[in-house]
């Protein structure tokens, strides 16, 4: 007699990283019972369509649970708890790939917030009704790189444990920090968050799609470490393969492509251009278009640790551009072919590309050179410290930022001994004290996963696990944005000041409020240059 499937509960299977996931999960289907949440949209319908007909899921429901042979899909949405209830039944594993990213998120800061936040809440809930469920149901959670924010040089390198610290404005990374604070401190056994880092679609079509102007808001000189969707989605799914009794468990990480999928911003949005035959970057853009600080990205000291759990690493950034081009359509293949070979087109399409560029930063609220003209003083001061800085930004080919990774980028100090396997009380007293707070708890048997009291520097009294806080980077949950008021916290805060003086200046004293985000909601619906977001 076989032994019954294992029922995998698969969320954001539409989403980039999700449906690579599936296809997996598909490969494997003789070891699993696979069930997907997912909307019932009519682009969902059609892109589950060869599943569901596969394993005979009944077409005629069009809400609540369709059950086939090895597959089910329930037709919901992970913001209304009874959705996610019905989806969870008998769960063994969960696998969550759903998020509302970014620019869709900033756009629409509610269903950022109800998807990222209220949605995981509601998977960690129903898991923990379950009978049981806590004990058996094995989570895994995806979160993202946003959450550490800006790191670029002198501290681009990182890992996991440093300070979170979502950039000004970013709505979205604010929803994941809490959504992985929700998994971090739940009462089940077997979770672990996976930091999602950039993750690149293989298909040329979704790389084109991506075009909105926040990609002028990373600044040239960020430092990427990214994976390709379907090395995320392989990964996700090897989680599976982790048996219950590793160290893997109960712990934060860092996901990435490792050294092979390393590059700088400046050299990534070049190769979009060249992909199509074009120059590159000076060609099409104006540099003063790009921010100079205030995103996130990173290279990381500490993505081989998931890898060694997981070997996910496959690709290189070699091997995701070949499958670009290799995806591209044939007129556009023969175009990028024109370009390289005729001068006089190839300026042609570089004079077209760079006033569709214009029109997304001058002309879209969510613009760097709309900012400057509307006089956007928060959003000027966030990522670029002020209008004198802005204007003094030179043209192509002078004064460039440094693009190599030396100097050697040296680690940031936690507040505690990390080389000891066993912490004491003295060590959590201490780690608090570098965040400019304390350690309420007066007993403590050493149990990185039970729960104690703090106090910030702020004054605010909170519980949280000693994991949470000194391996995973988090600390008062009332002072994470928004607002923003960052410049107050590293003067209070020695921890977070690590991370914020490298290019903020201790004199600036600029305050976010709650609503400073609103000034771009719904701008996507005015442009209509953003693909839908949500997975």
């Amino acid at each position: 007699m076989n032994p019954p499937l294992i029922r995998v509960v698969l969320f954001g299977a539409s989403g980039t990283m999700g449906l690579e996931a599936l296809k997996e999960l598909w490969r494997r289907r003789e070891r699993y019972d696979i069930v997907l949440l997912t909307r019932p949209s009519g682009k969902n319908r059609r892109l589950l369509a060869p599943y569901a007909e596969a394993a005979r899921v009944p077409r005629e429901v069009r809400k609540g649970r369709a059950e086939g042979r090895g597959l089910t899909i329930v037709w919901g949405d992970a913001t209304d708890y009874r959705d996610v209830e019905l989806a969870l039944i008998g769960a063994d594993w969960v696998l969550d790939a759903m998020a509302y990213i970014s620019p869709q998120a900033d756009y629409h800061p509610d269903m950022a917030y109800a998807v990222n936040t209220e949605g995981i809440r509601n998977i960690v809930r129903a898991i923990e009704a379950q009978p049981g469920g806590a004990e058996r149901a094995h989570l895994v959670y995806t979160g993202t790189v946003a959450e550490t924010g800006d790191r670029l040089p002198p501290i681009h390198r990182g890992r996991v444990g440093d300070p979170l610290k979502p950039s000004v404005f970013d709505y979205y990374a604010t929803t994941k920090i809490a959504g992985e604070r929700a998994v971090l401190e739940s009462a089940i056994r077997h979770w672990v968050s996976l930091r999602m880092t950039y993750i690149m679609p293989t298909t040329y079509r979704e790389l084109i799609a991506l075009q909105d102007p926040i990609a002028f808001h990373m600044p040239l000189n960020a430092y990427m470490e990214n994976i390709t969707d379907r090395d995320a989605g392989f990964g996700l799914v090897n989680c599976l393969d982790v048996p219950d009794g590793s160290d893997f468990w109960r712990r934060a990480y860092n996901m990435a492509g490792g050294p092979a999928m390393r590059c700088v911003a400046y050299d990534f949005a070049g190769q979009n251009y060249r992909l199509n035959g074009l120059s590159g970057i000076e060609a099409c853009t104006d540099r003063n278009w790009y921010a100079l600080r205030n995103f996130h990205m990173q290279w990381y000291e500490d993505s081989a640790v998931l890898n060694d759990y997981l070997h996910h690493w496959r690709d290189s950034l070699d091997d995701y551009w070949r499958l670009i081009q290799d995806d591209m359509p044939l007129a556009m293949k023969m175009l990028a072919a024109a370009n390289r070979r005729l001068p006089s087109l190839r300026r042609r399409i570089e004079q077209i590309t760079r006033e569709r560029m214009r029109r997304l930063v001058e002309e879209h609220r969510n613009g760097t050179a709309y900012w400057y003209r509307h006089r956007s003083d928060l959003r000027i001061s966030a990522f670029f410290k002020d209008y004198a800085t802005y204007e003094a930004i030179p043209p192509w080919g002078v004064s460039m930022p440094r693009f190599d990774p030396e100097p050697e980028a040296g680690g940031l100090d936690h507040g505690y001994d990390e080389s000891r396997s066993q912490l004491g009380l003295s060590d959590l007293q201490g780690a608090a004290c570098f965040r400019g707070g304390a350690c309420l708890s007066t007993e403590w048997q050493g149990d990185l996963h039970s729960v104690l009291n703090w106090r910030c520097a702020a004054g605010h009294e909170f519980s949280l696990r000693p994991y949470t806080v000194l391996k995973a980077g988090h600390w008062c949950p009332q002072c994470v944005p928004p607002p923003w008021d960052f410049d107050a916290e590293a003067r209070r805060n020695p921890f977070f000041a690590q991370v914020w003086y490298t290019n903020h200046d201790p004199g600036e004293s600029n305050y976010y409020p709650d609503d400073c985000t609103q000034d771009i909601v719904c701008a996507d619906e005015e442009s209509q240059q953003a693909p839908s977001a949500r997975r």
